[in-house]
């Protein structure tokens, strides 16, 4: 089986912005494209991705962006399993944290994989705390 890593919006914002640690994680695209590891990220933080980009750039820009994603190795989730939802509602419970961020967190748990971040001031007081690995852009 390869190697799960799932995307959280930070994640894809840095490598938008080219952001220090982009490198990072288009060289998981460049692994994913080539089928040696599969990218996946749920569609509660591709919207967060959609929103910044509509917000700062307008709506023709968002919308290529997510054209862009629909054709790139990204696995976009789009329907949670009941075993994504109760485990996001329990991360979001015992963390605080943004829902996103609880999809994301979860959606990595529950298919084994890692998550891709460099948001270290949200999930800094997880990681060892769950059964999660993460990899860090920066």
């Amino acid at each position: 089986m390869k190697p799960i890593y799932v995307l959280d919006a930070c994640a894809m914002l840095t490598v938008l912005s080219h952001e220090q640690g982009c490198e990072n994680v288009v060289a998981l695209y460049r692994r994913a494209y080539l089928g040696e590891i599969t990218l996946a990220m749920n569609k509660v933080n591709l919207l967060e991705v959609y929103y910044d980009i509509f917000r700062s750039y307008g709506s023709v820009r968002a919308d290529e962006f997510i054209a862009n994603v629909k054709q790139s190795p990204i696995i976009v989730n789009d329907i949670f399993s009941d075993d994504i939802f109760h485990e996001a509602g329990r991360l979001k419970a015992s963390y605080k944290i943004s829902l996103g961020d609880s999809f994301a967190l979860a959606q990595a748990i529950i298919l084994g994989g890692a998550l891709v971040t460099s948001d270290h001031h949200e999930f800094d007081v997880i990681e060892g705390k769950e059964n999660i690995s993460f990899e860090w852009i920066r």
